[in-house]
Order: C-alpha cells, then structure tokens, then sequence
C-alpha cells in the first residue's frame, strides 16, 4: 500500500476527511515536517496478532474436568 505525503499543515486544515479516507476508502497518508517523515496514518489492522494467543487462552476460565475427559475421548474417537 502506497502512501500519499501531506503536510502537517494540509493534514490538520483537512483532518476530518484525512481520517474519512482512511477509514472508508483504506488510504494511508505520510505527514511531513518540512521535508522530514514525522507519522503515518493508516487503517488500523483488523482482527488480532498470533502473539495474542496465549493471552486469549490464559483468559478464559478453566474446563471442568469431566468436561475436559468427555473432550479428549471424542477427540481421540475421531482421530481413528
């Protein structure tokens, strides 16, 4: 995905559609001071990171056991 280049001047005159684009038609802007790259603004990744995984899992209150016996026979059941 390509960048456009703005200005922080032109971004801030022109913030709200900046953020309309980038939500609706997925655009992405590079801000300049002067001549210099300062920030980006982009779609915000959708969905969550595989590092998050454990942390989700972790998350989650534990199986009761007969829960968790009645689930390793039905998988070991359907492995066969």
């Amino acid at each position: 995905m390509t960048s456009q280049t703005l200005s922080l001047t032109e971004a801030a005159r022109n913030f709200s559609d900046c953020i309309n684009r980038v939500a609706y038609r997925g655009e992405s802007f590079l801000l300049l001071r002067g001549r210099r790259p300062v920030a980006e603004i982009r779609p915000a990744p959708v969905g969550r990171r595989l590092a998050d995984l454990p942390a989700l899992f972790a998350a989650l209150p534990p199986l009761p056991e007969a829960e968790a016996a009645a689930w390793r026979r039905e998988l070991a059941r359907s492995r066969r």
